[in-house]
């Protein structure tokens, strides 16, 4: 890879109810920087916390260094991808590097994502290969998912959903994100040419604060995946509404599925006279219409977007510039 060089590194964090482990975050992530040397910035987005994070930032801004670090304060909560876009539309640096607020992504890994940034990567992703995570809840559904995902885009990467990468401003400045799409940047970075990296990174358990993350997030995922599919060829991305109830729907016709295969291998009970068969049948093709749906709703989204140019989030406040 040919060398490239940048001028600024911008650090976007999107925070949420995570007023326990600013201390500990700010005082990693300036020491880390240090180690960088060069010029810097810190952009932390307050999504709409309720446990006083906006409060603790601001009482502690006067400490650090103005110049350096922004504070931006959402009008709500809008979620993650959301709170990340604001934070890299606001940015100024040339390599931006996205960081979770929750301490389990270790700033001292900074460096080195920014060693194959200089070597001339495009896009350089961190894998938790030894997570610190429970097993059931969360290690198991993100392990099906990155298989799901790599084999879907092609893109074969181990830990789509590590918070920690980094970015070469001009290709991540260019992408729209809406809904969850955050995980999946590196397959959309892919098809726009960027040169992918993937570096192994420290991961550590949750000492403060509370998971945001719960199963429903599985589904998501799914509707991510064929969002990425169908909007990778004609648009954008879907909304998870109508895909939500899509995605139960077509479970719940495979239970009949299930359920009427077996009262015919165990009862002798005739499939075209059982009512489970009827079940089956209609709830496939509720689940596909409801999917369909939620596709060309988000068609009308995200050409809304679009054509008025508007952001998907309102700042309340920014602090630092």
């Amino acid at each position: 890879m040919v060398n490239k060089d940048y001028s600024l590194i911008s650090v976007v964090i999107p925070i949420y109810n995570e007023r326990d482990n600013l201390d500990k975050l700010t005082s990693e992530l300036l020491e880390a920087l240090e180690v960088v040397g060069k010029p810097w910035e810190i952009i932390l987005v307050d999504d709409g916390s309720e446990d006083g994070t906006w409060e603790l930032l601001n009482e502690k801004y006067g400490d650090w260094d103005g110049g350096r670090i922004k504070l931006v304060r959402l009008a709500r909560n809008y979620g993650q991808t959301i709170a990340l876009k604001a934070g890299i539309d606001i940015s100024s640096g040339d390599v931006i590097v996205t960081l979770d607020g929750d301490l389990q992504n270790e700033p001292s890994d900074i460096p080195l994502l920014l060693s194959e940034i200089e070597k001339g990567a495009d896009v350089v992703s961190g894998w938790r290969r030894n997570r610190k995570d429970a097993l059931i809840t969360r290690k198991i559904p993100s392990w099906l998912g990155n298989k799901l995902v790599s084999w879907q885009t092609g893109v074969k990467l181990h830990d789509y959903g590590c918070g920690l990468k980094a970015y070469r401003g001009e290709f991540i400045k260019s992408v729209k994100l809406y809904g969850e799409m955050h995980r999946l940047v590196p397959a959309l970075l892919d098809w726009m040419g960027a040169s992918i990296v993937e570096v192994e990174v420290s991961h550590r358990a949750r000492k403060a604060g509370k998971s945001k993350y719960n199963l429903s997030r599985v589904f998501a995922l799914i509707l991510d995946i064929i969002s990425l599919k169908f909007f990778s060829s004609y648009a954008t991305r879907p909304t998870h509404v109508m895909g939500m109830w899509g995605i139960i729907s077509i479970f719940l016709g495979f239970l009949s599925f299930v359920t009427l295969v077996v009262m015919k291998l165990v009862m002798d009970f005739n499939m075209t006279g059982n009512p489970f068969f009827i079940l089956w049948v209609l709830l496939t093709i509720v689940g596909i219409q409801l999917i369909a749906l939620g596709l060309l709703g988000e068609i009308n989204v995200r050409a809304y977007f679009e054509i008025q140019d508007k952001a998907p989030y309102r700042v309340m406040e920014i602090k630092g510039e």
